[in-house]
């Protein structure tokens, strides 16, 4: 599932290709096997020497690997008997949403996550996962249902930020994001997010306020793409891996500062090498967190994710009675 190899991964995509066309063989002789074993094995040590130390601007190229399982893919492979819903009830229904209900082992849920889509057709029908005010809208016409059938709500967050055009200001966009925050953090049913690519900016927030934040091991989490911080603080794109740096958005760093309450390993390689075993994994943790959850009355919920939100982030209140001074 890699596909095309990364910048850092050369010496990876050849070994990989080499490891393809001993495969591909079918009159494998004893040196052949040995030499597929060896290759095999020098793959797992280059992966792991490799995903092991990314920078910043690495995890964030491994975020958005156009073979990165998407919101769509974790619904096929780690939900049951999933039926999407349409529409915002006012103006139309925004493919970079998905929306529906779905079943996770024992339990009934709402899902919500951003799309990208696969193909360039698929990428342009979902404006690239970047939503549209109607998307948001959408999200809170299912969050009421969730909250009205008593389902937890499951929520992929993978966009590089809301969509940015005139259009989508014109109707709203800051405006429904920010309504969207506000109705999550007031929902009276649990609420679980997940970053699993991109976590950029508002459209990322638009629905981020959950009971449980986690993030996939190399995703990340910002309040701006590493390219839009360059150009605002050093007028270039070319600086974008300078900015993802200074971001501290890598999953290692949001874990240690408290705007993630858990990281979810991916498999060697990152998530887009097997997808199976990221849905597994992401499964497993989505289980598990919902029997947490569903221990906790409403009002322990709805305490514990002001609470929750009202702790992130450092201030020193002395600063400003030492300039009053």
């Amino acid at each position: 599932m890699a596909g095309p190899g990364l910048d850092f991964e050369l010496e990876i995509a050849e070994t990989e290709n080499r490891i393809n066309v001993l495969e591909r063989q079918t009159d494998r002789n004893e040196s052949a096997e040995a030499e597929l074993r060896s290759l095999r094995l020098d793959l797992v040590k280059q992966l792991r020497d490799v995903y092991s130390g990314l920078d910043p601007w690495q995890t964030v190229q491994v975020a958005r690997h156009k073979n990165r399982p998407y919101t769509a893919d974790y619904l096929n492979l780690a939900f049951d008997d999933f039926v999407e819903l349409h529409g915002d009830k006012h103006f139309g229904d925004d493919r970079a949403m998905l929306s529906g209900f779905a079943k996770l082992d024992r339990f009934k849920v709402m899902v919500l996550g951003h799309q990208k889509g696969r193909t360039f057709k698929e990428r342009a029908a979902c404006h690239f996962g970047c939503a549209h005010p109607e998307g948001y809208r959408k999200a809170m016409t299912k969050m009421r249902l969730a909250e009205k059938y008593k389902l937890p709500l499951i929520c992929f967050i993978d966009t590089p930020g809301a969509y940015p055009g005139v259009g989508a200001e014109e109707r709203g966009q800051a405006q429904v994001i920010a309504e969207s925050m506000f109705k999550m953090s007031q929902l009276k049913t649990p609420i679980i997010c997940v970053v699993i690519g991109e976590g950029g900016s508002g459209g990322a927030l638009g629905i981020g306020v959950g009971d449980r934040i986690a993030v996939l091991q190399h995703a990340y989490y910002s309040v701006i793409s590493p390219e839009g911080c360059a150009g605002i603080l050093w007028k270039s794109h070319e600086h974008a891996p300078r900015a993802a740096t200074a971001l501290k958005f890598t999953s290692d760093n949001l874990k240690r500062l408290g705007v993630v309450d858990d990281v979810i390993e991916e498999p060697l390689g990152g998530a887009h090498r097997d997808h199976h075993q990221m849905a597994s994994r992401l499964k497993s943790y989505l289980a598990k967190t919902l029997a947490d959850l569903e221990t906790k009355s409403v009002d322990e919920l709805l305490d514990s994710r002001y609470e929750k939100f009202r702790q992130i982030g450092v201030f020193m209140e002395g600063q400003a009675e030492l300039a009053e001074a």
